[in-house]
């Protein structure tokens, strides 16, 4: 073998050793320093709640507005986030630990995308979006879309989550 050769075969083992290594440290950042949260609320509309001037009210003509009967918000009943509340519209919820997230969860069992709730026909339906630790609905783990019914306890990392009216 020649000596030029030689000589790109070790930088080529060397280039490949400082990614791996540039890779490691960039996991490591990522668990020491956990996600970058990113605040809600300013210089955009949130789904926290009504926004200012429409006084809770809502009319026949609101997309958002509930099925009778059906649920109204989600609520996190235990976690890091116990108490948090999401109004339910016609647009799906997603929950992980990605910052685009509509419940964005700081816990290092669940995954960046990890579930999604979404309306459809005349009730909700949760499902798993691929997550290394799965999602736990009513104890049992599922791997397809489901209905759920109010106050049914749904699993997500430490997190549990509960359809309310």
């Amino acid at each position: 073998m020649s000596e030029l050769a030689i000589t790109l075969l070790r930088v080529g083992y060397l280039l490949l050793l400082w990614l791996f290594v540039l890779a490691a440290l960039a996991v490591l950042r990522g668990d020491v320093f956990g996600t970058k949260i990113t605040p809600r609320g300013t210089g955009r509309r949130t789904t926290a709640g009504p926004g200012p001037g429409r006084r809770g009210r809502r009319t026949g003509g609101d997309a958002r507005a509930p099925s009778r009967g059906g649920p109204t918000r989600l609520v996190v009943v235990q976690g890091p986030l116990a108490g948090t509340t999401i109004p339910l519209g016609t647009s799906s919820v997603l929950v992980g630990r990605a910052p685009s997230c509509t419940l964005v969860l700081d816990d290092d069992y669940s995954s960046s995308r990890h579930a999604r709730f979404f309306p459809s026909g005349d009730g909700w339906w949760v499902e798993d979006l691929g997550s290394t630790n799965g999602t736990v609905v009513d104890g049992e783990r599922i791997d397809a879309p489901v209905p759920l019914a109010p106050g049914t306890p749904v699993r997500v990392g430490q997190t549990v989550i509960e359809l309310r009216r």
